[in-house]
Order: structure tokens, then C-alpha cells, then sequence
């Protein structure tokens, strides 16, 4: 996350992929975990895709501090008023912000800082790749999450796992808790008629690397309801 190179190389799929110059300009922007800083910056500087950004993480990483706002959050509870982003983008976020309740609340976040014709971007590991990104392990996340750190500790790798892989099936219960929805070209979601505007991109095979999509809000579900969900129930 570090590697500039590599984040310019993200930032220009993800403005692809969210088609931003089609929306009324100058889009906001918010980037959550912003590691480097280099995808906040890329979208801040940019010369045809120029955003107004705003950035959050737990640390402070960055390597660039140009052109876009940062601000240091101590969760997945985010300061900013609802409905106030055009795009969000959550990139290989939601798989350390904790165990599963946390993730919902990550996505009901991200919804509710979402304006209601508002585009998110989302992407995570996928449980069941073949090979572990952070160690480099095969088959190391489909093991039950018990087993994870004893085997980091045996061979010496690191002292625990923080990591929390999703597979498809959880991640779209998750989207649609959060009034958030996505398909894939593989297969469409039981529930999608109850969505609005699902909008696939791309999304991994059952063991690529990353399951990556594009959602849209619910527009009839109140921002002051999430709000209240996002704020004040941790459990769903």
C-alpha cells in the first residue's frame, strides 16, 4: 500500500471503473484507509478527473500530502454528515477493521456518508484465493479463523492474524444490510429485484485474488435511519 507506482495504477481502474466525469463536477471524494496517500492524491491532481478528496485512516502512512484533506479516525465510525460524498472508496479496508459486526458497520458507514445517487467502491480479498496475500501462505484464509495465528507462530511469521477474508456470500448479506448492493457477471444476487441501480464491474471467480465491485445506494432509505444504525448498533 505503500508503493506509489502501484497506487496510481489503482486510482485509474477505480476512476474507470466509477465513471466519475459523468457526474457533476467537482465530485467529493472520500478514501478510507488512504495508506500512502497516493490514490487520494492521483483523484485530487488529476487533469480530467480532478476531485475534491478527503481521506481517513487509523495511522498516519502517507508518503503524499497534496491536494486533498486527510483526517486521522479511531474506527469505522467516520466524522462527516450523512449524504455527504458523491463516491466512496473502501480499498482492501474492510478485511481489518475487525470481526464480522464491525465489518457491517464499516459498510453502514460507508452508506451513510453517501449521497442517495451516490457510487462506492469496494474491494477485499477473497476467502477462498489460493494464496494468502499478506504471508504468501496457500490455502492459509480458508483454514477456520482459530487455527491462523498458532500456524503464523510456528513458523515464525508474525505474531497474530488480523486479517478477516470475506467470501461472496458474506459480503453480499453485508451490502444488503446496509441498503448497499452489487452482483457479479457469475451470478446475480436472489434479492436483487429489492435493490436499485445494482451496477456489477468486475468481481473474482470462487478462487481469485479479489472480489471487486461498484455499488449504489437504496434511494428509498433514509439517511437519518442508517445513521442511527451505523452509530448505535455494533451487533446486527
Amino acid at each position: 500500500m505503500l508503493d506509489l507506482a502501484s497506487r496510481n495504477c489503482k486510482a485509474d481502474k477505480i476512476a474507470h471503473l466509477l465513471d466519475l466525469p459523468n457526474r457533476p463536477q467537482p465530485p467529493r471524494l472520500l478514501e478510507i484507509g488512504t495508506g500512502s496517500g497516493g490514490i487520494a492524491h492521483w483523484f485530487a491532481i488529476h487533469a480530467t478527473r480532478q476531485c475534491e478528496v478527503t481521506a481517513v485512516d487509523v495511522c498516519d502512512n502517507r508518503l503524499v500530502h497534496d491536494g486533498y484533506s486527510f483526517q486521522m479516525v479511531a474506527d469505522v465510525e467516520l466524522p462527516f454528515d450523512g449524504a455527504s460524498f458523491d463516491a466512496v472508496i473502501s480499498n482492501h479496508v474492510i478485511e481489518h477493521v475487525g470481526d464480522a459486526n464491525a465489518q457491517q458497520q464499516h459498510l453502514n458507514e460507508v452508506r451513510r456518508v453517501m449521497k442517495s445517487d451516490g457510487v462506492g467502491y469496494l474491494a477485499v480479498p477473497n476467502r477462498w484465493m489460493l494464496t494468502e496475500p499478506h504471508y504468501r501462505l496457500m490455502f492459509f484464509s480458508w483454514w477456520p479463523r482459530a487455527w491462523r495465528t498458532p500456524y503464523l507462530r510456528l513458523w515464525r511469521k508474525d505474531e497474530a492474524y488480523d486479517c478477516e477474508p470475506l467470501q461472496m456470500r458474506q459480503l453480499e448479506r453485508m451490502l444488503g444490510a446496509s441498503r448497499l448492493a452489487g452482483t457479479n457477471r457469475y451470478r446475480r444476487l436472489a434479492c436483487h429485484a429489492r435493490y436499485r441501480a445494482i451496477q456489477p464491474i468486475w468481481c473474482a471467480p470462487a478462487c481469485r485474488h479479489t472480489v471487486c465491485m461498484v455499488a449504489r445506494a437504496q434511494a428509498n432509505h433514509s439517511h437519518a435511519h442508517l445513521s442511527d444504525r451505523a452509530h448505535g448498533q455494533m451487533s446486527q
